[in-house]
């Protein structure tokens, strides 16, 4: 098998610069794309959060229901038990009786006040509870309103973009192999280091292109030669000459 060929600086430089015209391309369409990814991540969470706080919510409620028709259960028991004991208070035969149901009439009268009582605060807990719930469902449907926007616009930008971005991908992932692991691990950790993704740039008007700091004479005739890797002083890019950017060097 024959040995893979020992590439020259130059030749390193110039395929490092490759990759970084492809990622820079793949960068523009993440800039398209904005925080959108972001947006619809979030929009998404929250309204997973939305949905099961309502559901605890009418778990609440519902629990509040039952707890009206127990009361109401009650007091319905303890009307029954009073209309008994009024028919019973006909057929008493001494005091002991009289004062034994009356005493039966005054204990079912306090459960039913009590009953009621009970359920006026359940009542009110409830509707409380209602108002949390139905201002809940609006923001629902407020959120779900807004991450359908967001889908449709983040949709339309991935249609128009998917193909480029495949390829831009699949290039990308080529262009890496012909680079060798020492290289591109500083590629990727001065990538990773700025936002707009410049790791390797040209000198452009006697400056760098990353951080526009002036390059000295003696070190932008070091780049035009393209004999060694050289790395700005000032923001630690690569510093590669104009010539592999098509652009004419004054």
């Amino acid at each position: 098998m024959a040995k893979k060929k020992e590439l020259t600086v130059e030749e390193k430089l110039t395929e490092l610069y490759r990759l970084q015209e492809i990622d820079s391309e793949l960068d523009k369409i993440e800039v398209l794309k904005g925080e959108l990814p972001v947006e619809v991540n979030d929009l998404e969470d929250e309204i997973e959060g939305l949905n099961k706080r309502i559901e605890r919510l009418q778990g609440t409620i519902a629990e509040f229901e039952d707890e009206l028709s127990k009361q109401d259960a009650n007091i319905k028991e303890s009307n029954m038990l009073i209309e008994r004991y009024n028919k019973q208070l006909d057929d008493v035969k001494n005091n002991r009786e009289y004062e034994a149901l009356s005493k039966e009439l005054e204990l079912q009268k306090l459960e039913i006040e009590l009953s009621e009582k009970r359920k006026r605060d359940t009542v009110v807990k409830a509707e409380a509870k209602k108002e949390v719930l139905s201002e809940t469902q609006e923001r629902l449907e407020v959120k779900k309103e807004a991450l359908s926007n967001k889908k449709a616009e983040l949709d339309k930008i991935i249609s128009n973009t998917d193909k480029e971005e495949k390829k831009l991908v699949s290039d990308s992932k080529k262009q890496r192999d012909k680079i060798e692991p020492r290289l591109l691990k500083a590629y990727d950790k001065i990538r990773s280091s700025y936002r707009n993704g410049l790791s390797v740039v040209t000198v452009s008007r006697n400056s760098c292109g990353g951080c526009f700091n002036k390059i000295p004479p003696q070190t932008q005739l070091e780049i035009s030669l393209m004999n060694k890797v050289i790395i700005c002083e000032h923001c630690g890019r690569i510093l590669v000459d104009g010539s592999l950017a098509g652009e004419v060097v004054e």
